[in-house]
């Protein structure tokens, strides 16, 4: 069996970042006109940001960083009315196509250094992305920026959500599959924060708690049964698997609006995950004679605490094996993406034992997994 084997890891965050209570701080000063004076819109944004598991978050529009209040900023202005709802999208385009490429560059010469890999040599280049378009867009920038080929063949996943990281593995799986002799970067570059929506919306404040910068990158090439096995992470992609969850459309979005990306979460998320996730577990496991006790690391995408509460509960995880994915929500945030390789990363660095598997949700509602022996 042809496997996509991990070579080099890499992961990059913007320069400043900002606590959460900072965060809160700034966040009411985009609700403020449209609360009456009876309310106190301070508290109530604050209270929203507690419950969001974030303790700091990175983004490329800080100017400096901070621990408790506000920090320089010069992109969001105070909300000036009811009718304001901050930069256009075209404004926030700009700012993606104008700071994305320095830490796409950043995380993958990370990946190709630890995987000692001459950028000249790479012959398949993936870029992920769901919070910015522009062309010509991050892959021709890393083209320049590393020194790739010219002739690298480039493929790009776009607006697939949270779980796009893992869709951008299983392009590189197939190519690998393909093309023995590839070399192949994946790339993944989400600046989520700048679509931070103005607004009493508690959906939409709720997204606001949760979405921060990075990116993530990995590195490798094909793999087959009679390669050198290799008990560590971040080991040999050998599986994927996708199902949609039906009559779930409607529970998480993620739509193109005038003032930047706009996105919905219900509620119900956290309920449909724990009910359907177990028999998605049992049918992926089962066509890799494997079973819940044989995973020995698990990398879960973070959407919310909640989220993985129940994926927890789902899976029966001990608080252990949720350490990862609860350390990466605390110090980085939802960077959408990249944070499923931020966590992988995360838990090669704990000398976590394989098999792992990683675990994202998005749009759909779509379960995505990759398993990693």
């Amino acid at each position: 069996m042809i496997g996509f084997d991990i070579l080099g890891l890499g992961t990059a965050l913007p320069e400043h970042s900002i606590s959460q209570t900072g965060m809160a701080t700034f966040a009411a000063t985009c609700v403020l006109p449209e609360l009456s004076d009876s309310k106190n819109p301070t508290a109530l944004v604050q209270a929203l940001y507690r419950r969001a598991g974030v303790q700091t978050r990175h983004s490329v529009l800080l100017e400096s960083s901070s621990d408790d209040e506000a920090t320089a900023e010069r992109f969001y202005r105070f909300a000036k009315g009811a009718d304001d709802f901050g930069p256009g999208t075209g404004e926030r385009m700009n700012r993606f196509e104008r700071d994305a490429p320095a830490i796409s560059a950043q995380a993958s010469d990370m990946a190709l250094k630890d995987a000692s890999i001459d950028p000249t040599k790479v012959t398949h280049l993936i870029t992920v992305s769901c919070s910015g378009f522009s062309a010509p867009g991050v892959d021709l920038s890393l083209i320049e920026d590393l020194g790739l080929s010219r002739t690298i063949a480039r493929t790009h996943v776009g607006f697939m959500g949270c779980h796009g990281a893992l869709n951008g593995l299983r392009v590189a799986h197939a190519f690998a599959a393909a093309d023995p002799a590839a070399i192949i970067l994946v790339c993944a570059v989400e600046l989520c924060t700048l679509h931070h929506q103005y607004g009493w919306d508690p959906q939409k404040i709720v997204a606001n708690s949760l979405f921060a910068d990075g990116a993530a990158a990995v590195v490798g090439r094909a793999s087959t049964d009679n390669s050198s096995q290799r008990n560590s992470l971040p080991g040999r992609l050998v599986d994927n698997y996708s199902c949609v969850i039906p009559d779930t459309n409607d529970m998480m979005t993620w739509r193109i609006g005038d003032h930047g990306f706009e996105m919905t979460l219900s509620p119900e998320v956290p309920g449909v995950i724990t009910r359907m996730l177990p028999g998605v577990l049992a049918e992926f496991l089962s066509r890799n004679q494997l079973a819940l006790s044989d995973i020995n690391s698990w990398a879960i995408h973070p959407g919310g605490p909640r989220i993985l509460a129940a994926t927890a509960e789902a899976a029966h995880l001990s608080d252990e094996k949720m350490n990862a994915s609860v350390s990466i929500l605390q110090r980085c945030g939802n960077m959408s993406s990249p944070t499923v390789l931020f966590i992988l990363n995360e838990l090669r660095t704990s000398n976590a034992e394989l098999p792992c598997l990683m675990l994202g949700f998005g749009p759909g509602l779509n379960v995505e997994i990759a398993l990693l022996k």
